[in-house]
Protein backbone atom coordinates (compact mmCIF):
# COMPACT_ATOMS: atom_id res chain seq x y z
CA UNK A 1 0.00 0.00 0.00
CA UNK A 2 1.52 3.16 -0.59
CA UNK A 3 1.82 5.75 2.24
CA UNK A 4 3.25 9.20 1.63
CA UNK A 5 4.52 10.15 5.43
CA UNK A 6 5.61 13.91 5.72
CA UNK A 7 7.69 15.06 8.58
CA UNK A 8 9.57 18.82 9.50
CA UNK A 9 6.44 20.86 9.88
CA UNK A 10 7.28 23.45 12.97
CA UNK A 11 7.39 26.84 14.06
CA UNK A 12 9.94 29.79 13.05
CA UNK A 13 9.98 33.21 12.58
CA UNK A 14 9.69 35.26 9.28
CA UNK A 15 12.28 34.89 7.44
CA UNK A 16 13.30 31.41 8.80
CA UNK A 17 14.08 28.06 7.33
CA UNK A 18 12.16 24.88 7.21
CA UNK A 19 12.96 21.68 5.64
CA UNK A 20 9.76 19.32 4.57
CA UNK A 21 10.27 15.50 3.88
CA UNK A 22 7.75 13.41 2.61
CA UNK A 23 9.10 9.41 2.58
CA UNK A 24 7.18 7.24 0.39
CA UNK A 25 6.48 3.80 0.95
CA UNK A 26 5.08 0.87 -1.33
CA UNK A 27 6.22 2.10 -4.74
CA UNK A 28 9.46 0.32 -5.15
CA UNK A 29 10.20 0.07 -8.76
CA UNK A 30 7.50 2.29 -9.76
CA UNK A 31 8.26 6.00 -11.17
CA UNK A 32 5.75 8.78 -9.71
CA UNK A 33 5.09 12.29 -9.07
CA UNK A 34 5.25 13.65 -6.02
CA UNK A 35 3.94 17.22 -5.19
CA UNK A 36 3.16 19.33 -2.13
CA UNK A 37 0.12 21.48 -1.25
CA UNK A 38 -0.73 23.58 1.52
CA UNK A 39 -4.07 24.65 3.10
CA UNK A 40 -4.72 27.70 5.62
CA UNK A 41 -7.31 27.81 7.74
CA UNK A 42 -10.68 28.96 6.49
CA UNK A 43 -8.99 28.75 2.38
CA UNK A 44 -8.92 25.68 0.16
CA UNK A 45 -5.85 23.45 -0.52
CA UNK A 46 -3.19 24.93 -2.91
CA UNK A 47 -0.49 23.66 -5.17
CA UNK A 48 3.09 25.02 -3.69
CA UNK A 49 5.74 22.33 -6.51
CA UNK A 50 5.92 19.17 -7.57
CA UNK A 51 8.43 17.07 -8.63
CA UNK A 52 8.15 14.54 -11.38
CA UNK A 53 9.58 11.25 -12.22
CA UNK A 54 11.66 12.56 -14.70
CA UNK A 55 13.34 14.78 -11.86
CA UNK A 56 11.63 18.26 -13.67
CA UNK A 57 9.96 20.39 -11.23
CA UNK A 58 7.31 23.04 -10.97
CA UNK A 59 6.15 25.84 -8.00
CA UNK A 60 3.39 28.09 -7.53
CA UNK A 61 4.22 31.92 -8.13
CA UNK A 62 4.57 32.24 -4.57
CA UNK A 63 7.04 29.41 -3.42
CA UNK A 64 9.34 30.41 -6.52
CA UNK A 65 12.47 32.07 -5.37
CA UNK A 66 12.15 30.78 -1.89
CA UNK A 67 11.58 26.89 -2.22
CA UNK A 68 13.43 24.32 -3.43
CA UNK A 69 12.17 20.95 -4.55
CA UNK A 70 14.66 17.66 -4.92
CA UNK A 71 14.24 14.06 -4.09
CA UNK A 72 16.02 11.38 -3.03
CA UNK A 73 15.08 8.23 -5.31
CA UNK A 74 17.75 5.65 -2.89
CA UNK A 75 14.89 6.43 -0.20
CA UNK A 76 12.03 7.25 -2.11
CA UNK A 77 11.86 10.54 -0.41
CA UNK A 78 11.05 14.19 -1.51
CA UNK A 79 12.33 17.08 0.33
CA UNK A 80 10.61 21.08 0.26
CA UNK A 81 13.25 23.53 1.57
CA UNK A 82 11.69 26.33 1.93
CA UNK A 83 13.67 29.41 2.91
CA UNK A 84 12.79 33.04 3.46
CA UNK A 85 9.51 31.93 5.15
CA UNK A 86 6.39 34.74 5.69
CA UNK A 87 3.59 34.57 7.72
CA UNK A 88 0.84 33.77 4.67
CA UNK A 89 3.19 30.58 4.08
CA UNK A 90 1.79 29.29 7.47
CA UNK A 91 -0.73 26.37 7.04
CA UNK A 92 -0.74 22.41 7.03
CA UNK A 93 1.60 21.22 4.32
CA UNK A 94 0.21 17.86 2.28
CA UNK A 95 2.33 15.68 0.69
CA UNK A 96 0.38 13.60 -2.73
CA UNK A 97 1.90 10.72 -5.10
CA UNK A 98 0.58 10.04 -8.31
CA UNK A 99 1.23 6.59 -9.75
CA UNK A 100 0.72 6.42 -13.07
CA UNK A 101 -0.08 2.95 -14.59
CA UNK A 102 3.15 1.51 -16.10
CA UNK A 103 5.09 -1.42 -17.36
CA UNK A 104 6.86 -3.11 -13.86
CA UNK A 105 4.67 -1.63 -11.46
CA UNK A 106 1.74 -3.15 -10.18
CA UNK A 107 -1.37 -1.77 -11.31
CA UNK A 108 -3.08 -1.80 -7.68
CA UNK A 109 -0.24 0.36 -7.04
CA UNK A 110 -1.73 3.13 -9.76
CA UNK A 111 -3.79 6.08 -8.49
CA UNK A 112 -3.48 9.35 -6.24
CA UNK A 113 -2.40 9.11 -2.51
CA UNK A 114 -2.55 12.18 0.47
CA UNK A 115 0.02 12.05 3.65
CA UNK A 116 -1.49 13.03 6.80
CA UNK A 117 0.28 16.59 6.73
CA UNK A 118 2.23 18.61 8.80
CA UNK A 119 1.91 21.71 10.19
CA UNK A 120 4.24 25.20 9.51
CA UNK A 121 3.43 27.98 11.23
CA UNK A 122 5.38 31.37 10.66
CA UNK A 123 5.39 34.17 13.15
CA UNK A 124 5.22 37.57 12.10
Amino acid sequence: QVQPVESGGGSVQAGGSLRLSCAASGVTYCRYALSWHRQAPGKEREFVSVIDSDGSTRYADSAKGRFTISQDNAKNTVYLQMNSLKPEDTAMYYCKIVVPYQWGCSAAVAGSYWGQGTQVTVSS
